[in-house]
């Protein structure tokens, strides 16, 4: 799986960048501001199945995705110019986004449209002028026909998109009393003249694609596919997917909740098997000398080199299937459905290699997907956590503790009113640190790896003093237990003297 957004992270609410002090939780609260804001442009399902002991299957899919306009209430979403420039860049295909995105809709907005159905207050959110053109060309061209048409003769509106064949449908129907009307594959509508009486039968039968259950089945869209993910419970692969999980609950499942556990647990319980190949390739590398790469193309490249297993059953075969083979004469990075395909062949190979590497047991010659599995134990449902206070995310069980990396503290002398952001400006020349005020005049400075010189530039500096962060010297909390038990001490001390000078 693989999804492409209208923007990541929010820069217009404050502090909601990632940074090296959040905590698993703490992150979730940022990001979660940021999924409520922006919206899928695009989603990538690659399906790899077993047809025979050492050979997969790959069915490669791309949907474009538009939120769901049938129902009372229109949907806004934020789009982020960087993240719209890199689309663009990669080909991406705006028209199809907008004019033929299919529709999904949540748990939340599914139960709101369906009450306005059973109480006939539902509408289409079509309030634009190209909306209303439609409209009003479909009417003339029936109008105009229908004066001279027969009885059973029948005509084709064409070039329609997703809601204008519901709405176009219904407002034909309310305004001719002899007109019937029905969906034709893509884009189309057939309009039929009938009796007042052959109507009526219509309007009873179980194939009026215009009845409440159609339209809400039409209107979930996507949601009836996710669905059906949930049901098989298939083990679910993606690269770097904390954000992919929260979008998929939040616009097919439930609104996102504010409790972090709670998330987790839903996660879990949609997908019991999740397994993110950012988590596996960091473990690939250190196992098996495996080359640091830092894209999902460059792992896969790696691994379908030669070298990098030279010994034991050779990998498996993956094949795309006939119709998908698009992939396999270009590369198209950043496309979802390729992406999900770079996703599903990574697992595999990277599982068959640490395989190959296990001192466990014998390796066959065609190892099952089982073993794939069991040789992955390790990692699944960890999902990796980009610069935090962990490594991955657990949504199997409990994370593991923070432990942050090597930190520096910058004491401040006769530079009034300094903010974080100033010292961050200061300091992002010679390394990418996270800063963090301590106390009133020194800050916390956190970095994956801080050059040395760093501590040497500032040795001499006239008002920042920078030093390694040592927790009993610098911690607030633990200088302020100093600092009462010295008044405990020294109170306790002159309670003896002058108790021991009375009693003289």
């Amino acid at each position: 799986l693989d999804m492409e957004f209208t923007g990541l992270h929010s820069t217009s609410l404050q502090n909601n960048e990632p940074s090296l002090f959040d905590s698993p939780a703490e992150r979730y609260v940022k990001a979660r501001q940021s999924v409520q804001r922006f919206t899928l442009v695009q989603l990538g399902l690659a399906i790899f199945s077993k047809e025979n002991s050492n050979k997969y299957v790959v069915h490669s899919y791309n949907f474009f995705l538009f939120p769901s306009t049938l129902g009372i209430r229109d949907v806004e979403f934020t789009l982020s110019a960087s993240s719209i420039q890199f689309l663009s860049h990669y080909g991406f295909d705006y028209n199809k986004f907008l004019k033929d995105g299919i529709p999904y809709m949540n748990e939340v907005q599914e139960k709101i449209l369906r009450q306005h159905l059973l109480a006939g207050t539902w509408k289409v959110c079509s309030t634009s002028n190209a909306d209303r053109d439609v409209l009003k060309k479909a009417i003339d061209e029936v109008t105009s026909w229908i004066a001279a048409a027969k009885e059973e003769d029948t005509m084709i509106l064409q070039d329609l998109n997703g809601y204008h064949i519901i709405e176009v449908q219904l407002v034909l129907r309310q305004a001719l009393e002899n007109v019937w009307t029905e969906p034709l594959g893509d884009k189309k509508v057939m309009v039929k003249k009938v009796s007042p009486e052959h109507r009526q039968f219509l309007e009873n039968s179980s194939y009026d694609r215009c009845q409440k259950k159609f339209i809400l089945l039409s209107a979930r869209g996507f949601t009836n596919l996710f669905q059906i993910l949930v049901k098989v419970k298939k083990p679910l692969v993606g690269h770097n997917m904390l954000m992919d999980l929260m979008h998929l609950h939040d616009k097919f499942y439930r609104p996102l909740p504010e409790s972090y556990e709670e998330f987790k647990r839903n996660i879990h319980n949609l997908f019991p098997v999740i397994i993110d190949t950012k988590t596996v390739t960091k473990s690939v590398q250190k196992k098996c000398l495996f080359p640091r790469v830092s894209s999902l193309l460059e792992a896969y490249a790696v691994l379908c080199s030669s070298n990098v297993n030279p010994k034991g059953p050779p990998c498996p075969v993956i094949a795309l299937a006939s119709g998908c083979s698009r992939y396999a004469e270009k590369k198209f990075p950043h496309e979802a459905g390729y992406d999900a395909f770079l996703c599903g062949s990574v697992f595999l190979m990277s599982a068959h290699l640490l395989l190959c590497r296990s001192p466990d047991d014998v390796v066959e010659a065609e190892p099952s997907f089982s073993q794939y599995l069991t040789v992955l134990a390790e990692h699944v449902n960890k999902v990796n956590f980009i610069r935090g206070g962990v490594s991955s995310i657990n949504f199997s069980g409990e994370d593991s503790p923070c432990r942050h990396p090597p930190a520096l503290v910058v004491h401040v002398q006769g530079w009034p009113g300094l903010t974080e952001r100033q010292i961050y400006q200061e300091f992002k020349a010679r390394c990418r640190f996270d800063v963090r005020r301590l106390s009133e005049n020194q800050f916390i400075l956190l970095s994956n790896k801080y050059k040395q010189l760093v501590l040497r530039d500032y040795r001499h500096h006239p008002h920042l003093q920078v030093s390694v962060y040592r927790h009993w010297r610098h911690s607030p909390s633990v200088n302020c237990l100093l600092q009462i038990s010295g008044i405990v001490a020294l109170w306790s001390l002159l309670a003896f003297v002058l108790g021991g000078a009375r009693s003289c």
